[in-house]
């Protein structure tokens, strides 16, 4: 009997432990929680070939990608005006929401990574670094530098300003022309965000073939 208890016990710790793991800040939960398990090996571009891709990029877009892997502060008041100036150059611009401790961001980091060099010389990216804090969030950078540069949002306060207020990872796709698109959840392949990009960043209707 008291073995029989003791058993119980056991089972009843590891349950909320199991339980308490779940919902720590960032875990991924569902079918998610599988995909963002481990990065695809095959996905992503170094920072030099994203770089290249984009190096004759017209102004604003330039000066955007002279700051590779940058978080920047300036809250709401620099992040409106170099959306302001994006829009006023008539760039399509594609902000993606992230942070360090995101599971699904870090799985679908590559396909950007992949989508500058496709797009970045038509299209702004920017990221979102929100509910993060600086040590691991520039390590995230360190492991998957990535062309732009990111925002720094603690309070996501810039992510609701946007549209991008809930849950992780959020891109939202702004078309130049006012016109605006969120996709919420990580995107599960580069094809997917591609397609995305395609539609309502360019507005070239159903994407790519």
């Amino acid at each position: 009997m008291k073995g029989a208890a003791l058993l119980f016990a056991v089972v009843l710790v590891a349950a909320v432990v199991v339980v308490g793991l779940a919902q720590r800040p960032g875990a991924a939960q569902g079918p998610a929680a599988n995909r963002a398990s481990a990065t695809p090996r095959d996905a992503g571009a170094a920072l030099d070939e994203q770089q290249a891709a984009v190096a004759g990029a017209a102004e604003p877009l330039a000066g955007l990608y002279a700051q590779p892997s940058e978080l920047l502060e300036g809250g709401a008041q620099a992040l409106e005006a170099r959306l302001a100036e994006l829009e006023d150059a008539g760039v399509p611009v594609v902000v993606n929401k992230w942070a360090s401790w995101c599971a699904p961001c870090r799985y679908e980091v590559p396909f950007f990574q992949e989508a500058v060099v496709r797009y970045g010389d038509r299209v702004a990216f920017l990221g979102l670094n929100a509910a993060d804090e600086p040590a691991p969030a520039q390590g995230f950078l360190d492991e998957f530098p990535v062309a732009y540069p990111s925002y720094v949002d603690p309070r996501e306060s810039l992510a609701r300003d946007i549209g991008a207020g809930r849950g992780f990872p959020v891109t939202v796709f702004l078309d130049g022309e006012g016109g605006r698109y969120v996709a919420q959840g990580a995107y599960a392949t580069p094809a997917r965000l591609a397609e995305d990009i395609e539609r309502y960043a360019l507005g070239a209707g159903t994407g790519p073939g």
